[in-house]
């Protein structure tokens, strides 16, 4: 009853889906398929780029973007993109996902939210991981003003973590409290941060302007499958009213 009650309060109700076992295992494959072709989108983008578009006038002007910002770099903006960038490090994204879950489990009396937050965070990561090992890496010829891989550039790990995290988190705080000023407000700053990181990642000569592009298109196609998958819209009085009853059962 008290799970019933809190869903109430915050707004935000569970899919019917999550109540029994074989339905979850349906949702854990459907989340799989869709992680595969992400996969697979991103792949081939990333192909394109390296073996067709690379001899191209678009490859000109994709690294004209990285030159144009290394010959126009300020103390002020080095220092500014520098947080930038810093809020989609790999430590100081475990750092807010572990607080956030933990947030999210004391606020809504259950893990649910919690979980919703970690797939999308761990599933970015590992789409991430498997173009890198598919698509040749190559950086943009230009002074880099931190250190990385030279292999490492397709897509953009941090601007597709950035998107996972604070996209989720702001979605997550839109969904739970559904209609609230503050929440529109802090959901409003929560999805700026992925601007803020991309923009970063590129004037800081790590990527071309197509390796944020594309790391920005993972991070959003994973986190509208895992929100499309595991949080609820409205729902008719009648599959409410079941779910009331199941969860007052628990």
């Amino acid at each position: 009853m008290q799970l019933q009650r809190n869903s109430r309060r915050h707004g935000g109700r569970l899919p019917a889906a999550w109540d029994r076992a074989d339905d979850r295992w349906t949702v854990a494959l459907w989340l799989l398929a869709g992680a595969m072709l992400i996969w697979g989108v991103i792949c081939v983008i990333g192909l394109v780029l390296t073996h067709v578009i690379d001899t191209t006038p678009l490859h000109s002007a994709d690294l004209g973007v990285d030159v144009w910002f290394a010959g126009h770099r300020t103390a002020w903006w080095n220092d500014a993109t520098a947080v930038g960038t810093g809020m989609a490090q790999t430590a100081t994204v475990v750092a807010v996902t572990a607080a956030a879950a933990l947030a999210l489990r004391w606020r809504m009396k259950r893990w649910y939210e919690s979980i919703v937050l970690v797939v999308a965070i761990a599933g970015e990561l590992v789409i991430f991981l498997a173009v890198t090992a598919v698509v040749p890496q190559r950086g943009p010829p230009v002074h880099r003003l931190d250190p990385a891989p030279t292999t490492s550039s397709y897509p953009s790990g941090h601007t597709g973590a950035a998107i996972a995290l604070y996209g989720c988190l702001a979605i997550l705080v839109l969904w739970m409290y559904a209609g609230r000023p503050g929440a529109r407000i802090i959901g409003a700053v929560l999805f700026c941060v992925p601007l803020i990181v991309a923009f970063s990642r590129v004037y800081r000569g790590m990527h071309y302007a197509s390796d944020v592009l594309a790391g920005g298109l993972l991070g959003a196609l994973w986190l509208s499958l895992v929100v499309r998958t595991l949080l609820p819209g409205r729902r008719s009085a009648r599959n409410t009213a079941r779910l009331s009853g199941r969860l007052a059962r628990t």
